[in-house]
C-alpha cells in the first residue's frame, strides 16, 4: 500500500527546473471555490504550476483519494486513528515534526511497521521563507538524518509548516531530494478547544471529496478520530481508492 502512495505521488514527476523563481513568502490555501468535478480551483492551479518541480496539492490518480495527517504534537489519539487505518485497510501519510519524531517513538514505529509513509514536517515548524539557505537545509535535513538513524527510514516528502512557501524554497527543497506535497482539502480541525461536532465533520470531509484529493487532517482532532472510519467508508461508496 505504501508503494501504491509514493507510485501515484511520483508518477508524473518531472525535471523540469523553476523559471523566474523568487523568494516571496504565500500562504497557501485551497480556497473555497470548485470546478466541475468538486476540485478547489485553487488547488488545480497551484498544481498546474509547480507539479513539474515535484510540488503537489493533487495527485494524477483522479480515483483515489490520499489521506495526510500533520503530527505536530500528540493528544493522545493517534493510537484510535492507527487503530482504524488498519481495520480499514488503509495507508496513510504521517508528517512528522522534530519533537514528536522524538518523543513518541512508539507511535512512530508503529507507523513505520503497519506500512505508512512518514514525511517532514520540518525539526522545529519553522516557517521556511523565513530561513536563510543554511538554515532551511539544517530544518530540513536535520529531522531528515534523525529519522534516518532513530528508525532506519528515509523520507521523501515534505510539508511547509502553516503552508508557507516561497518558489525559491520549492527549489531549495528539490536540490535536498524532497517533493512536496501540499493539499486539496483542509478544513479547521486543529483547535482542541472548539472542535466540529462529528456530523459536522463528517458532512465537511464527504461533500468536498474529489478525485486526486490530497486530504489534510491533524490527529489533535477528537472528531477527526471518531468518524475517521465512517470517512473512509463513505468515501469508497462514492467509488474512491483510499
Amino acid at each position: 500500500m505504501k508503494k501504491q502512495i509514493i507510485s501515484v505521488l511520483t508518477s508524473f514527476v518531472t525535471a523540469l527546473p523553476l523559471m523566474g523563481i523568487n523568494a516571496f513568502s504565500v500562504g497557501y490555501g485551497q480556497g473555497t471555490a470548485v470546478d466541475e468535478n468538486n476540485c478547489p480551483t485553487g488547488a488545480v492551479e497551484f498544481n498546474s504550476m509547480y507539479c513539474d518541480s515535484g510540488t503537489y496539492s493533487l495527485t494524477g490518480d483522479k480515483s483515489r483519494i490520499i489521506i495526510t495527517f500533520d503530527q505536530g504534537y500528540e493528544n493522545g489519539y493517534t493510537s484510535k486513528i492507527l487503530d482504524t487505518l488498519k481495520e480499514k485497510n488503509v495507508s496513510a501519510i504521517f508528517f512528522l515534526t522534530g519533537d514528536y519524531a522524538k518523543k513518541e517513538k512508539a507511535l512512530v514505529r508503529r507507523m513505520i511497521d503497519e506500512g505508512h509513509v512518514i514525511g517532514n514536517h520540518g525539526m522545529t515548524h519553522a516557517k521556511l521563507p523565513d530561513l536563510s539557505p543554511d538554515e532551511l537545509k539544517e530544518e530540513v535535513m536535520s529531522l531528515h538524518q534523525y529519522v534516518l538513524d532513530e528508525y532506519g527510514y528515509e523520507m521523501q516528502y515534505f510539508r511547509y509548516p502553516c503552508g508557507e512557501y516561497s518558489e525559491e524554497t520549492i527549489e531549495q527543497l528539490r536540490n535536498l531530494g524532497y517533493k512536496t506535497l501540499f493539499w486539496s482539502f483542509a478544513y479547521v480541525d486543529w483547535k482542541t478547544d472548539s472542535q466540529p461536532s462529528p456530523d459536522t465533520g463528517f458532512k465537511k470531509l464527504t461533500e468536498s471529496a474529489h478525485g486526486g484529493e490530497i486530504l489534510l487532517l491533524h490527529s489533535v482532532s477528537a472528531t477527526n478520530a471518531e468518524i475517521l472510519g465512517d470517512v473512509i467508508d463513505c468515501l469508497r461508496e462514492k467509488g474512491f481508492k483510499i
